[in-house]
């Protein structure tokens, strides 16, 4: 009897037979194992940090003075500066936008101005005009300020939450003669931060 009739005869022979030599099959391509191991890192996240500033009179006036006389007291003004973000930086005073009502004799170029930090409030709350203070503007006009000679003294790389004090005190010049009565000036201050 040939094998294929005698696989016909008995089909339950001819499946036997069949899974035997899968078996066997499976059993030699198992016995060929090699060594694995394997290793992941996952959830590498990246996340940008954050630079942000605290300005206790954003949008306002650090200081006004009305009746200014030459030689006379200076008006004062204070202001809480803040790195509210989450990056060191280094932070800057500049002036912004001047606007003088009298063209012809403008009154910023007789606006003396003296900027100081009066502390960090890491240890408390700082007081300005005490012997902590450092002067970052003096020997100048509100027109002068940002000029060769007459620059803003650098603030200072505040870390994060890192807050001062600033003291601000502006006085008409003693030499202002009478073309500056009635004069007006309106100024602006703007503090930066890069990172």
């Amino acid at each position: 009897m040939s094998r294929i009739k005698m696989f016909a005869a008995s089909p339950r022979r001819a499946l036997a037979a069949l899974a035997t030599v899968l078996v066997a099959v499976g059993i030699t391509g198992a016995s060929g194992a090699n060594f694995t191991a394997s290793s992941a890192n996952p959830s590498n996240t990246f996340t940008a940090g954050t630079l942000s500033m605290y300005n206790s009179k954003d949008n306002a006036a650090i200081l006004t003075a009305t009746n200014l006389r030459p030689g006379g007291p200076a008006a004062t003004g204070t202001v809480e500066i803040q790195n509210t973000g989450s990056l060191s930086a280094p932070f800057t005073l500049s002036k912004g936008t001047v606007v003088n009502d009298d063209l012809d004799h403008p009154m910023d170029a007789q606006l003396n101005l003296t900027v100081v930090d009066c502390g960090n409030f890491s240890s408390g709350t700082p007081v300005c005009g005490d012997a902590g203070d450092v002067v970052k503007y003096s020997g100048g006009t509100v027109a002068e300020m940002g000029t060769v000679g007459h620059l803003v003294s650098g603030l200072g790389t505040f870390s994060a939450n890192e807050k001062h004090l600033y003291g601000f005190s502006v006085a008409l010049d003693a030499n202002a003669d009478d073309d500056y009565q009635g004069d007006s000036s309106d100024v602006e201050f703007l503090w930066n931060a890069t990172s």
